[in-house]
């Protein structure tokens, strides 16, 4: 979990600092949810700190969520239970509006929050939790979880769900590590406390 202490550890760069470039990145991010609003400053601002690694990052992080075979709804998925499961209330409090805006629902919000996702969701998108939940807590896949869900995903979903986790885990403790304050903007999100 996350520490208590209120402040954040290290002031956000302010968002003047952005290059061009990185704008340019930023502006691919598919949905409105992480737009306007609902913009990550603070995080990316710590993160900006190193320059060098930044944009690269960036260039990464968005490439993957364009190009990854899951839907942009299964991405949001997995990022919600990845914030339930390092307790980020940056993340999660952040991608509830891209949950919305991709479909989600109050029981499925409900559902990937208290980890009772069994009979909230196909398939596919159980597969998709369930191996998420794997990954975090066992650091693997063990053989009876691959065998159970391995119909419902192809290879290339496998390799996807691995990169979007390792994405949302370097998301998770920089935020729960610098202790990232959420945007006022997303105040009236209820928190995962």
């Amino acid at each position: 979990m996350h520490p208590s202490e209120p402040n954040q550890r290290m002031a956000s760069k302010p968002m003047t600092d952005m290059r061009p470039e990185w704008l340019a990145t930023l502006a691919r991010i598919p949905g409105k949810g992480l737009h306007g609003d609902g913009f990550p400053k603070n995080v990316l601002g710590v993160i900006m700190h190193n320059p060098d690694t930044f944009g690269p990052f960036l260039d990464y992080w968005v490439t993957c969520k364009l190009a990854m075979g899951l839907s942009v709804r299964e991405q949001e998925l997995v990022i919600l239970r990845m914030a339930v499961l390092y307790g980020s209330d940056y993340v999660w409090k952040h991608h509830v509006p891209l949950g919305l805006e991709f479909g989600m629902t109050d029981s499925e919000f409900n559902a990937v929050r208290s980890g009772s996702f069994q009979h909230a969701f196909h398939t596919r998108e159980l597969a998709l939790l369930t191996l998420t939940d794997e990954l975090v807590q066992h650091r693997t896949i063990r053989p009876e979880i691959w065998n159970a869900h391995h119909a419902e995903l192809q290879d290339r979903d496998r390799v996807d769900l691995i990169h979007l986790v390792a994405q949302y885990v370097i998301f998770a403790l920089m935020n729960n590590a610098m202790q990232v304050q959420v945007e006022a903007a997303l105040d009236n999100i209820p928190s995962l406390k």
